[in-house]
């Protein structure tokens, strides 16, 4: 029998096997890791770079606030500076501001200072008349007294003309402390007032209390 002349035995007609050099297949392989790395750093520059949010600030948002700004600083408050109540609730508040701090070496509130100024000069005022007279509601007045009587600034004695009510005198030591209190209101009114003159204070004491007297 004829063997034929192809190598291997191969017949003529198959297709010879292709040899790899290993030569070939790492510079192949060193090309791809080549062209891969170069293909990330072009991504890598034309990505856009990402910011934080937080720090990005909208250009509508800065005109907003702008906007806000410009009208809290020009606001219409016509109609509220043409009410006596409004006026008269801004000019009480910024007179117990100072108050309320002077008063605080003597530890008086408002009340406490207004029943103990009544009650020095007016001693065995009752009950009774310092409610009408401060319009405080009787039983809000009973431990408020009580509260004085036991720091030791006011006592409590029979009425000489009213056996069922009981008068309300100073102590010593009450009538020293609001000596001292009363004084200290004094300047702390005049320096809230300071821009007012002496005839404008009182005009501006008498037009008060033309409305709750």
């Amino acid at each position: 029998m004829r063997v034929n002349d192809t190598p291997c035995g191969l017949k003529s007609s198959d297709p010879m096997p292709l040899k790899h050099s290993p030569t070939a297949t790492t510079t192949g392989r060193k090309t791809s890791r080549k062209s891969a790395a170069a293909a990330s750093a072009n991504r890598s520059r034309t990505r856009p770079q990402q910011t934080d949010a937080s720090d990005r600030t909208s250009p509508s948002t800065e005109a907003d606030s702008l906007s806000e700004s410009a009208t809290l600083e020009t606001l219409n408050a016509r109609f509220l500076e043409s009410l006596i109540g409004y006026n008269a609730r801004r000019a009480a508040l910024s007179i117990i501001g100072g108050f309320m701090e002077r008063m605080a070496m003597y530890d008086l509130k408002p009340v406490e200072f207004s029943v103990l100024s009544l009650v020095l000069h007016n001693p065995g005022i009752t009950s009774r008349q310092l409610c009408a007279a401060l319009n405080i509601l009787p039983p809000n007045l009973v431990g408020l007294v009580q509260s004085l009587v036991k720091r030791g600034l006011i006592v409590r004695m029979p009425h000489p003309h009213d056996g069922r009510a009981m008068g309300l005198h100073p102590t010593p030591e009450g009538a020293a402390l609001m000596t001292k209190a009363e004084k200290t209101v004094t300047e702390s009114e005049l320096e809230k007032t300071q821009r007012l003159t002496a005839s404008e204070r009182d005009t501006l004491l008498r037009l008060l209390q033309k409305i709750y007297l």
